[in-house]
């Protein structure tokens, strides 16, 4: 078997090609980061190096020749940017290599979307994958959302491919280089005391990144699933993010006070601080969004991806974190 794999340098597209190369599959890995690509490269894949903002049709045909399926795990993921950056990241590149895998006939094309698209700032609770949301956060979710469009018009162009969407819901794991690198630096730049609202006693899904990848292997091999298919994936076990946090720091021996501030008054701040970087041009340490996805209950339904992907978490939530702090220790990040 022959899999492309965008976003291949960092979060998960990097541990998927970890995953598919320890298991002798050939892999197409692209990506920016050059270093990382030598060190896929030295592992047995074969890198390209490519900026998928600039991608065109042709190049994407050829990235992926004779492959048996794609998976698509570049976005930029991102509280805040410019929405052109967006826009060509997110809309532009998932548009030409979906199309590309349709008129190459590629057996599967997985596209790693994102539950921000469900994200509206209120408590939700069994989120499934019918909800339709009109207003979005930021750029990031309506981009993605964007992104999701496109893949469905594809999916009656293209017969011959089979598309299926993943929505994992908060990844964390080695090679992360969202989620833990902003909560790291902002514990660092309050000298070791993190504040959240309501003290991080809401209950959330995350996901450990292991756990995506098993979605994608399964998405790839079921042989009945409907093309257009989307499904909710996350590690099955919400709970609250004061718990998973005290879980990380006992690994790491990281020495972290967490406290509590009202949501009203962490809201001001965040605006405020978004007003200042639109001038700086600095993505601010806090955004509205972030302080919303840690304050609001967010879980998702998992009966679909069950039912019809067979997907059940390979790693629990405390296996998960064992080895995301192993990793960073590996990596001197904290």
């Amino acid at each position: 078997m022959k899999i492309l794999i965008t976003g291949a340098t960092s979060g998960l597209g990097r541990n998927a090609c970890e995953y598919l190369l320890q298991r002798g599959v050939e892999v197409i890995a692209c990506g920016r980061n050059q270093q990382a690509g030598q060190q896929l490269s030295d592992m047995g894949a074969t890198f390209i190096a490519q900026e998928l903002a600039e991608l065109t049709l042709q190049n994407a045909k050829k990235m992926m020749a004779g492959c048996d399926a794609v998976w698509h795990c570049a976005a930029l993921s991102s509280p805040w940017g410019k929405r052109q950056d967006f826009e060509n990241t997110n809309v532009h590149a998932t548009r030409i290599l979906a199309m590309a895998a349709g008129e190459a006939e590629v057996p599967r094309f997985i596209h790693i979307s994102t539950p921000a698209i469900y994200f509206n700032f209120t408590h939700q609770q069994n989120i499934a994958e019918s909800t339709v949301n009109k207003h979005f956060a930021n750029q990031y979710a309506r981009t993605k959302y964007l992104a999701e469009t496109i893949i469905e018009q594809c999916v009656t162009k293209f017969p011959a491919t089979r598309y299926t969407i993943l929505r994992p819901r908060g990844l964390f794991g080695p090679h992360d280089r969202v989620l833990l690198p902003r909560l790291l630096a902002q514990i660092k730049s309050r000298n070791g005391k993190l504040v959240l609202p309501n003290g991080g006693n809401n209950h959330f899904d995350l996901t450990y990144v292991g756990n995506v990848v098993h979605a994608m292997q399964l998405a790839t091999h079921q042989s009945d699933l409907k093309s257009g298919e989307i499904y909710n994936i996350t590690n099955q076990q919400p709970q609250a993010l004061k718990h998973t946090l005290q879980q990380l720091f006992g690994e790491l021996n990281l020495s972290c006070e967490i406290r509590s501030a009202p949501y009203p008054l962490l809201y001001g701040l965040a605006a405020t601080l978004e007003f200042i970087a639109h001038f700086t041009g600095k993505e601010p340490l806090l955004t509205r969004y972030s302080l919303g996805a840690a304050y609001f209950t967010m879980t998702l339904d998992n009966q679909k991806a069950q039912q019809e992907l067979g997907y059940y978490p390979l790693y629990t939530m405390q296996q998960g974190i064992y080895l995301t702090a192993k990793w960073l220790k590996q990596e001197n990040s904290c």
